[in-house]
């Protein structure tokens, strides 16, 4: 399919969104169109994330500036509060799609913008806020040109899909539903989400950390793996990735999990959505990592990651010094996934 450029109201840029939206109805996988040669074959595109009131962050501005692309004038910064919903909605009205406020799978294909080198304007500035998330460090000048397509194109090759700065349905699905890995592993959150001293604090009477966030704020997977999905009253919603060293990654107290029981994932794969179901006093994500019986603490691993560095490896985390009280031995987590 043609990628049409940024114009100013251009007929072409509106025929080639009526055809990006109807293929997004129509099917989940997109095709990319590139030669086999220019790279490895992509595997399967991460799920649209969710982007609702309440949230904030890179995810919530992309929305916002591409909001302005189509000109609204809400300031985008990167806060979805009343303005930026009645914004989502009154776009969505315009689009027939149901205005609900959020920002999922049936409003980001329309949203979003097919950009190329040399395009300009508010959608290529929600590009670079993107490709910021994956540590391009551009300035978000609104700019489609030297830093900004190298970046492109460097993202698109590491993911096999393709090269050149073409940004069609396909990469903007993969920017905006993935998370950054480091040596293999990620954040089990956006970087941007909360400050680096909240991956230090410790937990309350054995190894792992509790983090502080809103319910509806995506998580992703922290290394590659198979999903074993949890729904019990201690854990609640959640899910346990098994890497290929037999190493578990803990998440408890989803709102929704998006990452099927039996299912593969990558490492920055969306895997749910935070809550506060299960044994919990507020809306978190409980993350743990688990070699063999023994639960390691987590923030090591997650600091080395916050700071875009190769963590330690599981097995050498240490088993102690995380938490605030001496570990009940009543209280194993999650002993039924022995």
């Amino acid at each position: 399919m043609p990628v049409a450029r940024m114009t100013a109201g251009g007929a072409c840029l509106r025929t080639a969104l009526v055809l990006l939206a109807a293929l997004a109805i129509s099917t989940s996988a997109f095709a990319v169109d590139t030669p086999a040669s220019a790279g490895p074959a992509a595997a399967a595109a991460p799920a649209w994330p969710l982007v609702r009131e309440g949230q904030q962050g890179a995810q919530v501005r992309t929305v916002q500036h591409l909001l302005r692309q189509r000109g609204e004038t809400i300031v985008a910064d990167g806060i979805f509060l009343g303005l930026t919903k009645a914004a989502v909605q009154r776009f969505q009205s315009a689009n027939g799609l149901s205005a609900d406020g959020i920002v999922g799978p049936l409003t980001w294909p329309v949203l979003l913008v097919p950009l190329d080198t040399g395009a300009t304007g508010e959608a290529v500035r929600a590009l670079q806020v993107q490709l910021n998330r994956y540590a391009a460090g551009l300035t978000v000048d609104g700019v489609l040109a030297g830093p900004t397509a190298e970046a492109v194109s460097a993202f698109k090759t590491e993911r096999g899909l393709g090269s050149g700065s073409t940004v069609d349905v396909a990469v903007w699905q993969w920017l905006v539903g993935g998370a950054p890995s480091v040596g293999g592993y990620a954040l089990p959150l956006s970087r941007d989400v909360l400050p680096r001293g909240e991956y230090d604090d410790p937990h309350h009477d054995y190894p792992a950390i509790d983090l502080p966030v809103p319910t509806g704020t995506a998580a992703y997977a922290s290394a590659a793996g198979t999903v074993a999905a949890v729904n019990d009253s201690s854990c609640g919603i959640g899910v346990v990735i098994t890497d290929a060293n037999g190493v578990r990654h803990i998440y408890c107290h989803f709102s929704q999990r998006v990452a099927a029981g039996g299912s593969t994932v990558v490492a920055g794969q969306l895997v749910g959505y935070t809550g506060n179901t299960g044994n919990s006093t507020g809306p978190h994500l409980h993350f743990g990592i688990r070699t063999g019986t023994t639960n390691r603490c987590p923030q090591p691993f997650l600091l080395a990651l916050y700071d875009g560095v190769a963590p330690p490896a599981p097995a050498t985390l240490p088993t102690t010094g995380c938490y605030y009280a001496t570990p009940s031995p009543a209280r194993p987590l999650l002993d039924h996934l022995h």
